[in-house]
């Protein structure tokens, strides 16, 4: 078995490797080859202001034959920030600015545990992919300018990964902070020769945008829909659309639901994931609002789903007067194998990462 960190992920993968071990991922859920749950997330209290948070997420495919869970261990707290009363979620795990996050890979055809993997740049650069495989069907194929809401990884892993389908040409960036949101744009010119710049107002963001993305740690409305011009693409991973905003999507794309179980298909989700809470009552509820209303499309939508479009049978945009948007749905679990496996076999090939012994993780009892 392999310990991969960071280092390794960033040695061996790169964004377009991502975006196309998901697509393939997608198309293999879309047919039922692949397999995965919907993120359940275990929520306890620690005190009037804290929550711990043990969230999961896993599948698998039959074509690779390998099976992953993402495992995370996070103390959260919702703070307000300074700007228009937005509320933002803290976490970390042990002290401010550590994170736990571990990918678990199983061999299908053996069962041997073959990797063990820091889920850090791995979770940015699929995310990242997701809001790609979105611009990439519902964006205009002339979009040029970004618009970005947020100037922290999740952010950069977006321009890099937007580049990677469509022709930008310049980004125009806001977040509250004036040192974040100049630094960001500095890299973003030096990185991709982007003409980049750091505005100094959220409506400045809109302007001239063909696609509008809410890259943020804000618990509420992020994206507001009376400043959308038509033909916007719009996708939002951190905070949400406003009313508005849902009210002028033309379509919604999603890129699939996870699996419903065979043995109880009343089980059946549409919502991003399912939470479970200890002490429902306590308090320390009533300073978070994360997960409190369901990320599903609204009734009224026109909801286009990926697999539709990959076989012929819909799609994202009809014209370039359209506002559309694009968001993952509930199939996390569905990413994790099929990325984590190119990592863990390109490390093999090239003698990366820490070995541990396969026998400490094997045992003579029958489980």
């Amino acid at each position: 078995m392999l310990f991969l960190d960071n280092q390794v992920t960033a040695a061996v993968l790169t964004m377009p490797d991502v975006v196309r071990a998901l697509e393939d991922s997608y198309r293999d859920l879309a047919t039922g080859v692949g397999i995965c749950r919907p993120r359940t997330d275990l929520r306890l209290p620690i005190d009037d202001r804290r929550v711990y948070q043990w969230g999961t997420m896993e599948g698998g495919s039959a074509r690779t034959g390998y099976v992953a869970i993402r495992m995370k261990s996070d103390v959260l707290t919702e703070v307000e920030a300074t700007h228009e009363g937005t509320r933002t979620q803290e976490k970390h795990c042990v002290r401010p600015g550590k994170f736990c996050g571990l990918i678990l890979l199983m061999d299908a055809r053996t069962g041997e545990p073959v990797a063990m993997l820091n889920d850090g740049l791995l979770q940015h650069l699929r995310v990242g992919a997701d809001s790609a495989i979105g611009a990439r069907f519902g964006a205009r194929e002339d979009a040029a300018v970004l618009g970005m809401f947020g100037s922290g990884g999740m952010a950069r892993s977006h321009v890099e990964a937007f580049l990677a389908v469509r022709p930008l040409e310049r980004v125009q960036v806001y977040s509250p902070t004036r040192a974040n949101r100049e630094r960001f744009a500095a890299e973003m010119r030096e990185l991709y020769g982007l003409d980049a710049v750091a505005v100094d107002e959220p409506r400045a963001v809109y302007d001239g945008a063909d696609i509008v993305a809410g890259c943020t740690d804000a618990v509420g409305d992020v994206v507001k829909g009376r400043h959308l011009r038509p033909g916007t693409h719009v996708t939002c991973i951190g905070g949400r659309p406003d009313a508005e905003a849902k009210r002028r999507f033309d379509v919604w794309l999603r890129l699939g639901s996870a699996t419903v179980p065979e043995s109880a298909p009343g089980w059946a989700t549409e919502d991003e994931y399912v939470v479970y809470r200890a002490q429902p009552d306590a308090p320390v509820w009533q300073h978070h609002r994360h997960g409190a209303g369901a990320r599903r499309p609204p009734r009224e939508a026109r909801v286009v789903r990926l697999d539709d479009i990959l076989t012929g049978r819909a799609r994202a945009r009809d014209n370039d007067q359209q506002v559309t948007f694009s968001e993952r749905g509930n199939i996390q679990g569905a990413q994790f194998h099929a990325v984590a496996s190119i990592v863990y076999e390109r490390a093999r090939e090239r003698g990366l990462g820490h070995v541990i012994p396969s026998e400490w993780l094997l045992q003579d009892i029958r489980d």
